[in-house]
């Protein structure tokens, strides 16, 4: 089969990391036909979307991780499968790098539709029985009343955030609460998302892969003892973790949702047994879950594609 990633620059990979990448190798392994491209080289034209892409051997050696062939122009309906990679932010060139996938004419992972309508933040409230006490909204003076009210600490964030960015612990009482909420909500301009604080987040963040509604595997990620967010590249550690009871039953309360938006693999964020974000666009954590725990999440992704792409 011959498969098209759209990637973020395949030189700055972290190559020992890097979830995209690892799906490369995994294809390759298996004896595929990989091409890349940006997301700036999808075009529509005559009713077709296309792209200017490369093929490219990969390969997990730091400094010396690809080749690739000449460019190529050809329409996504060439391809058996085309992966949507691309890393956040969803701005607007993502947004409208979808309504080009839409065109596409074959298999498209993650759903353009899906990426579109699935904020990682604001997605988990459809479920609300798995997830925790959760407001969206923009009102600073809303939030601080909330924050007296529960006199107790709350998580603040941005709806379109991602990696980390702009997520703080809000106390009541907290003379800083008024210039936080200022600058996350840009003056009232910007949603936040407030969510009840979970103790259990000292002990970490497990991200959970899910693939056609089904858990593979998980990580947890442990925040250092000087910052409140477990996220990897912001310096939390990562050790393996089990997937349980709680995590699939979480797990089988998305599957119906997610298989009817097409989002095939995503990764949950799951914080003392309650959903925090749902991560759809470019989740990331396979190469930690074949280290750590021994799952090879990445060959069990090529297998999926290979009976359910084009051909």
């Amino acid at each position: 089969m011959k498969f098209l990633v759209v990637m973020d620059p395949i030189e700055t990979v972290a190559v020992a990391k890097d979830t995209t990448f690892g799906f490369m190798l995994a294809a390759q392994a298996r004896g595929h036909e990989v091409h890349y491209c940006l997301q700036d080289q999808l075009y529509l034209q005559g009713g077709k979307a296309w792209a200017v892409a490369w093929p490219v051997t990969v390969r997990a050696v730091e400094g010396d991780h690809f080749t690739r062939g000449p460019a190529v122009r050809a329409p996504l309906s060439d391809y058996d499968s085309v992966w949507m990679r691309k890393d956040p932010p969803v701005d607007r060139a993502f947004l409208h790098a979808t309504y080009i996938l839409d065109y596409a004419g074959t298999q498209v992972l993650n759903h353009p539709r899906g990426l579109r309508d699935a904020n990682e933040k604001i997605y988990s409230l459809n479920f609300p029985t798995v997830i925790p006490e959760t407001v969206v909204t923009r009102d600073a003076e809303q939030v601080k009343a909330i924050l007296a009210e529960r006199g107790e600490k709350m998580i603040a964030k941005p709806v379109d955030g991602h990696g980390g960015r702009g997520v703080f612990m809000l106390t009541p009482g907290d003379r800083n609460n008024n210039a936080i909420l200022e600058a996350l909500t840009d003056e009232g301009q910007r949603w936040i998302m407030l969510q009840a604080y979970i103790p259990e987040a000292r002990e970490g963040d497990k991200r959970l892969l899910v693939l056609d509604g089904e858990p593979l595997g998980a990580i947890l990620r442990v925040p250092q003892a000087d910052d409140n967010r477990g996220n990897i590249h912001v310096g939390g550690s990562v050790v393996a973790a089990e997937v349980t009871d709680r995590d699939r039953e979480i797990a089988a309360a998305l599957a119906p949702r997610l298989k009817a938006d097409g989002l095939v693999f995503v990764g949950l964020d799951i914080i003392g047994g309650l959903l925090t974000e749902v991560n759809v666009t470019s989740p990331t954590g396979i190469r930690e879950v074949k280290k750590l725990c021994g799952v090879d999440v990445g060959d069990a992704y090529i297998a999926w594609v290979e009976q359910h792409a084009k051909r």
